[in-house]
């Protein structure tokens, strides 16, 4: 036998319910509507023994919450049901429960029958009494006409007898089960209003939830490709120092060889520090680069120039990871490798209407010919990944610039929380 499983119950997430607190709440304030509605009726109608039909009406009203709290038990079993199931459910369930609360109202308001027609007796100077059978008689008097009296023409009517009318027959078996009905249907449509508002707090929640959902799948998959973006940066910044260390053991330059496996220890030991998705500090991403363009500086030692510009008002900001590394790489490979004189590598960052712009850029040759610098691996997965991280609220330019090559990051500009302010 096959089992159909929920999404919810599939990813192993509980199902989106609705809070007990919330439930209570909602029989809470329409049973006290039923109970104020039915008060004013009462008044208005200017019944007797308003204090005694209230507090019976208010434990009626306190029975009413509980059985509807039985109802809501059996409606959770279909919380995760199509929705024409719930609603069949609720029209099926909700009629033993309204019978039960007929039952219990017949029950609670029975002795004050009673006393509501002694009342009314008493109101209007009637004789109303009960006989053996349960019949409710009233006691009429009986005209009859005598004799005139003496000296006066006619006849004359006396009331000096009385006869008992039945005016309410005894309650009969059918008589019970129609009465009952009549109560239950009332509380019926009662519950079913309730079973409304309970499938539309039910929605509400269920909706909420697939929203954090939707948000939940949508940041992994985001976190997924920041991960992925991130990760191909590693092995491409690998492939160049292994070259490169490759070429100075060829050469016979040991110590050079020695000085960059030293620095490479060091450079991978930052970058692995972190987590692949999250932010760093602006002032740990320059220290990082500076680490990388120390081991290019152990191939390049007259040719590479560094400046660093990080203001320090500037140094808490927050970017991606290892953001920067393509775009140095870049420098090195179409700045530095091609020309044999002295070449300068800047990395500014400066703030402009509340954004972080950030500049690398070198007084290299600019584009090569014959290359399509700028549309390569390195600076779209750059661009990927502010994209992935900011969505479209980033800027990012590379072209060339008056005596070299400029590529600049515009992104959302954020500072962490100061907790101890």
């Amino acid at each position: 036998m096959t089992k159909t499983l929920t999404r919810e119950a599939a990813l192993g997430e509980p199902a989106a319910t609705v809070s007990f607190r919330t439930v209570l709440f909602s029989m809470v304030v329409l049973w006290a509507t039923y109970f104020v509605l039915t008060t004013i009726r009462a008044i208005v109608m200017d019944f007797d023994l308003q204090f005694e039909l209230g507090w019976r009406r208010l434990l009626v009203t306190v029975i009413g919450v509980s059985f509807t709290i039985v109802l809501w038990l059996l409606l959770r079993l279909f919380d995760t049901r199509p929705l024409w199931i719930k609603i069949s459910g609720a029209i099926v369930l909700a009629m033993p429960v309204a019978l039960g609360i007929g039952q219990v109202n017949y029950l609670v308001f029975k002795d004050t029958q009673a006393a509501q027609e002694q009342a009314y007796a008493k109101k209007y100077n009637l004789n109303l009494r009960r006989d053996e059978s349960g019949n409710l008689l009233v006691d009429v008097p009986v005209r009859q006409v005598g004799p005139a009296t003496p000296g006066q023409p006619g006849a004359t009517a006396r009331s000096d007898q009385v006869e008992s009318v039945i005016i309410a027959p005894a309650e009969t078996s059918a008589d019970f089960w129609r009465k009952l009905l009549d109560v239950a249907l009332g509380r019926y449509f009662l519950l079913l209003a309730w079973a409304t508002t309970y499938f539309a707090l039910l929605a509400g929640v269920q909706a909420r939830a697939a929203q954090h959902r939707e948000e939940q799948f949508r940041s992994a998959a985001k976190a997924a490709e920041l991960r992925s973006l991130r990760y191909q940066v590693n092995p491409h910044f690998l492939f160049n120092t292994l070259n490169s260390l490759s070429a100075l053991v060829m050469t016979n330059k040991a110590d050079s060889a020695e000085r960059m496996i030293q620095t490479i220890s060091r450079f991978y030991r930052h970058s692995l520090a972190t987590e692949p998705t999250a932010d760093v500090a602006l002032r740990d991403e320059f220290d990082l680069q500076k680490l990388y363009l120390d081991i290019e500086a152990v191939r390049f030692p007259t040719r590479l120039v560094t400046v660093f510009d990080l203001p320090p008002d500037l140094e808490e900001c927050r970017v991606p990871g290892m953001i920067l590394q393509p775009l140095v790489e870049n420098s090195v490979k179409y700045a530095v490798s091609p020309v044999s004189r002295p070449v300068t590598i800047t990395l500014a960052a400066r703030e402009e209407f509340d954004r972080l712009v950030i500049a690398v850029s070198d007084d290299g040759p600019g584009v090569p010919q014959g290359t399509t610098h700028g549309f390569g691996i390195g600076l779209a997965n750059v661009r990927d990944r502010l994209e992935a991280r900011f969505g479209a609220d980033i800027g990012f330019s590379s072209a060339p610039v008056p005596g070299g090559y400029c590529t600049e990051i515009r992104i959302p500009l954020s500072r962490p929380v100061n907790r101890h302010a």
